[in-house]
């Protein structure tokens, strides 16, 4: 039961950032490099954890379901680092 509950969070956690483009795939978008792409990086990450972490207050998670899920919605919203 806790696995299929999991499962379920972490599903719903992924349509947080389903309409986002990634922030490395923003960075490829403008061409950004060195101070200019860390900053961005920077500040769209500090955004994807303040957004995931009212997510997850919003379900009422708790202890280790919060921080994995966060985690996880923090890494699929930046994306794969370049």
């Amino acid at each position: 039961m806790k696995k299929l509950s999991f499962i379920f969070i972490a599903l719903l956690s992924t349509s947080v950032w389903a309409q986002d483009a990634t922030c490395t795939a923003a960075v490829g978008e403008k061409k950004l490099a060195g101070a200019a792409k860390t900053s961005f990086l920077k500040k769209c990450e500090a955004d994807a954890t303040a957004k995931c972490e009212a997510a997850a207050a919003e379900r009422k998670l708790a202890g280790a379901a919060k921080t994995s899920n966060i985690k996880k919605c923090v890494k699929e919203a930046v994306g794969e680092s370049q």
